[in-house]
């Protein structure tokens, strides 16, 4: 009975862990955010429900580009039911591997670390919905497949409860 009981908390335990950014410190490429955010990038996105259905597809152009530790990611949205968006990241290289961001529907600091080919970022959105904010909880995993192009997959979660995903191709204009 006691072998069946340190199974079962065994397999809880490893149920309960944590994806984190440090399983990615070994993979290449590389990732460096002064290299890849610099210059013009094109993105391609889909936005999902909680469900998987995708609700939204959308455009971006960014243009990206560093002053000293900070970078300025400028996003140009078009979505597929015509409406227009924009937003301006402003980005810190902090200490060793470590971001902190703003934009201006963003709530308080979004953070992040770059480990191997992967940057983790977490921040709260201010979504709009009709006459309401939405005060939605992001975490963007990013992963590098070559020099010029970055996926990105962020799941989205109010009060715990996932809400949605959006997953996005970002590539380097050449």
């Amino acid at each position: 009975m006691s072998k069946v009981l340190l199974l079962i908390l065994f397999l809880f335990q490893v149920s309960c862990a944590d994806h984190s950014v440090l399983n990615y410190q070994d993979e290449e490429p590389k990732l460096s955010l002064r290299s890849f955010f610099n210059g013009e990038i094109y993105a391609l996105g889909i936005v999902q429900d909680r469900s998987g259905v995708v609700i939204q597809r959308f455009k971006v152009d960014m243009i990206a580009s560093w002053k000293d530790n900070v970078a300025t990611l400028d996003e140009s949205f078009i979505y597929s039911d015509g409406t227009k968006s924009k937003r301006v990241w402003k980005l810190t290289e902090k200490e060793g591997s470590l971001y902190e961001g703003t934009a201006g529907d963003v709530d308080g600091k979004a953070r992040g670390e770059v480990l191997g080919n992967t940057f983790f970022f977490e921040y709260v959105l201010n979504v709009p919905v009709g006459e309401s904010v939405y005060r939605i909880k992001l975490e963007d995993w990013m992963f590098l497949l070559d020099d010029n192009t970055l996926m990105a997959r962020s799941y989205m979660s109010k009060w715990g409860f996932d809400v949605g995903e959006v997953t996005i191709v970002m590539m380097k204009r050449m």
